[in-house]
């Protein structure tokens, strides 16, 4: 996940020779049915996770039953699915920073979430405080992270250079071991975009809350989707976006 770079540091007015730990990047080309569907630049860790979760995410698949076989050599991978004609469009790129791959929206598609959860504030500050000790964060400053949780505690915590990537992980992660998502949350470090919005509402995970921000569009799916979005959770502090319901006081 890192490998040391030679560079110069600046200190005290001073250049030095040094060597710096920098996150790994890599290409990772998917083939759906012998099709290019597209070229992740993705941290190297849980590519398989990955996969699953960006196709199910993408509502490419309806769920992991639908992928027949899933092969990875190098950063070359080729999936093949029962109905392929979802992923029969233009090729795209999905890059490690705002990667997005939803060039327009439409909403009489989005999806409902379907969800009973309810959250309490001091365990949404507990799960995003949770996901902050990382070691590879510590020595590159170069990942997103992002935990997949619920009311008992972690289900996995995933690192990648993109949050789009991270999240697509963590989903694949869940949909490998059968988690009720709908029973889930999402903590995450990485501004909540529309996205991000969308692949929640898709995986039926109803409540994300973040340390960072979160953006008009996101808001707009969510009100439409039943995404409650917790943006700002920092110490003590949270704000509470959309479809509030699903966020108690501690008693």
């Amino acid at each position: 996940m890192q490998e040391r770079f030679r560079c110069l540091k600046l200190s005290d007015g001073v250049l030095t020779k040094s060597k710096d730990w920098v996150v790994k990047e890599v290409p990772l080309s998917i083939f759906i049915n012998g099709r290019h569907f597209t070229t992740a630049m993705i941290s190297p860790e849980m590519s398989e996770e990955f996969i699953i979760g960006n196709l199910f995410s993408e509502r490419i698949i309806g769920s992991i039953q639908e992928i027949e076989s899933l092969q990875i050599e190098e950063n070359t991978a080729k999936i093949v699915v029962k109905s392929p004609l979802k992923a029969i469009k233009s090729k795209k790129t999905i890059v490690s920073g705002c990667g997005g791959n939803s060039s327009f929206l439409d909403e009489t598609k989005l999806p409902q979430i379907k969800s009973n959860l309810k959250i309490h504030t001091n365990d949404l500050l507990k799960g995003v405080k949770s996901i902050l000790d990382s070691d590879l964060h510590r020595a590159t400053g170069g990942v997103h992270i992002v935990g997949l949780l619920n009311t008992t505690g972690k289900i996995c915590i995933v690192e990648d250079i993109g949050r789009h990537n991270a999240l697509d992980k963590a989903i694949g992660y869940g949909l490998k071991r059968d988690v009720s998502f709908n029973e889930t949350f999402i903590a995450c470090t990485g501004r909540i975009s529309s996205e991000i919005a969308l692949k929640c509402a898709a995986a039926n995970i109803p409540i994300i809350a973040s340390k960072g921000a979160t953006t008009s569009l996101a808001i707009n799916i969510a009100e439409k989707t039943g995404l409650c979005i917790v943006a700002f959770v920092r110490g003590r502090r949270l704000n509470i976006y959309t479809n509030p319901e699903r966020v108690a006081d501690q008693d």
